[in-house]
């Protein structure tokens, strides 16, 4: 995916003014989310994203444990200025839902077995119980 595309995309699904705004998400997010996944399943999704978000994904901070879902979202909060749980619960489901398009099913099946459970919903791809 393009660089231009991808942004488009999260700036339309977070409804941000700015493309900067919506940059600002996606870097946010994807170094979080990098920080949950391994191996291959990492390696995987970054071929699928523009290269500057690639490599935030193949070079994020560590992760002493697993973020479940709602601390992943105070975790986005915390790293955006201003940001609250709220605002950054709209952050995160704008730049994930766009990655999971990018992944496309398959991958998404492999990533979230890599993930807590409930990420799923962050994805907007909800599973069946």
């Amino acid at each position: 995916m393009r660089w231009e595309a991808f942004l488009q995309e999260v700036r339309e699904r977070g409804e941000y003014r700015t493309e900067p705004e919506a940059e600002r998400a996606a870097r946010v997010v994807l170094g979080l989310l990098g920080a949950h996944l391994v191996g291959q399943v990492r390696s995987d999704l970054a071929a699928r994203l523009p290269e500057t978000f690639a490599l935030i994904l193949l070079n994020p901070l560590q992760a002493a444990e697993p973020l479940d879902p709602e601390r992943f979202v105070r975790a986005t909060a915390a790293w955006i200025e201003g940001a609250t749980d709220a605002t950054a619960t709209w952050d995160v489901s704008a730049v994930l839902s766009v990655v999971a398009d990018a992944a496309g099913d398959e991958l998404m099946e492999r990533i979230l077995l890599q993930l807590p459970v409930g990420y799923d919903l962050l994805f907007g791809r909800p599973q069946a119980p």
